[in-house]
């Protein structure tokens, strides 16, 4: 392939590339400013992931220290409740506020870290299924929809009664889970992308199929990947808490949300804070996730860059 060439297919790459290529941060940060949810979310993220990587400086307490003199000991506030403990004990007169603090680690990595195993396999089929169409796209389009005709709950659930439930466990089975939305996702938009005159031109003087993915589509599809990874995020969290509540995920000692909300469901009526605090953390972190989420659908929306 000559420079040449090879300089004519950069530019046209270049140029379509402007067009979904994310905003400048003048244009995020105004976007931010006009957005006051996207604010807000950015704001209840930010919060979590400190809490979740200073929650050892953070934490009064060791989330399984036992202290039976305090057992189901009330929020501060209330009769009986004491600053030693803001948010209560459980049954077993560990702080809730250090189980939270530490719980978030283990929920908000689990959360992340699936979508990225997830997001990996969703981009890879979509890519390979998408652009080279055919027999491939065939196979691979069936496979998704298997994967679609099973619960996912439900697959989870056979999954990690099978295996040891334990933290990569819980990782690997909620990614693996989760991959068709990618997959169908980056499939519709490749079969719209490879059509442009940059692939076209690209294929005509030679360039590998490998390196037309790679340098090519795969930039042009980044932006919605971002957009339904962070929304996945949160419908994550939610997963594997129900996994946890159902005594099928994360596993003691090991604290997650989930197995904090599944200790204090038997308590509901006399210590409700077991249950209502972690409970409060998940939905404010979910939906911080969420703002977060529909903000940067509209910040990466070419349609809105002016």
């Amino acid at each position: 392939m000559s420079h040449e060439s090879q300089a004519v297919v950069n530019d046209i790459s270049k140029d379509e590339l402007v067009e979904n290529r994310p905003s400048s941060l003048k244009r995020w940060m105004r976007l931010l400013w006009r957005s006051k949810t996207g604010t807000v979310g950015l704001i209840i993220v930010v919060i979590a992931l400190l809490v979740a990587i200073f929650a050892p400086l953070i934490a009064p307490y060791q989330p399984q220290e036992i202290n039976p003199v305090n057992m189901l000991k009330p929020p501060f506030w209330m009769e009986n409740g004491s600053m030693e403990n803001i948010l209560g004990t459980d049954n077993l007169g560990r702080d809730i506020f250090s189980r939270i603090l530490y719980g978030s680690q283990i929920s908000i990595l689990v959360g992340v870290m699936s979508v990225v195993v997830a997001g990996f396999i969703g981009v890879t089929v979509g890519l390979v299924s998408g652009y080279f169409g055919g027999i491939i796209d065939n196979i691979l389009m069936r496979l998704v929809d298997s994967f679609l005709a099973i619960p996912t709950i439900l697959f989870a659930l056979v999954i990690l009664a099978i295996f040891d439930s334990g933290v990569f466990t819980l990782i690997i089975v909620l990614g693996v889970t989760n991959w068709v939305n990618y997959a169908r996702l980056v499939r519709g938009e490749v079969l719209t992308l490879k059509e442009r005159d940059y692939v076209k031109a690209a294929h005509s003087i030679g360039v590998s199929n490998f390196k037309i993915i790679v340098r090519h589509l795969l930039p042009n599809v980044i932006s919605s990947f971002i957009v339904i990874s962070t929304l996945s995020v949160a419908t994550t969290i939610i997963l594997e808490a129900s996994l946890s509540f159902l005594g099928l995920g994360v596993q003691p000692p090991t604290v997650s949300w989930g197995s904090i909300l599944s200790d204090g469901r038997d308590y509901l009526s006399t210590s409700w804070w077991l249950a209502t605090f972690p409970g409060i953390a998940i939905t404010i972190t979910v939906l911080g996730i969420i703002f977060l989420g529909d903000w940067l659908r509209d910040v990466l929306d070419p349609r809105t860059q002016k």
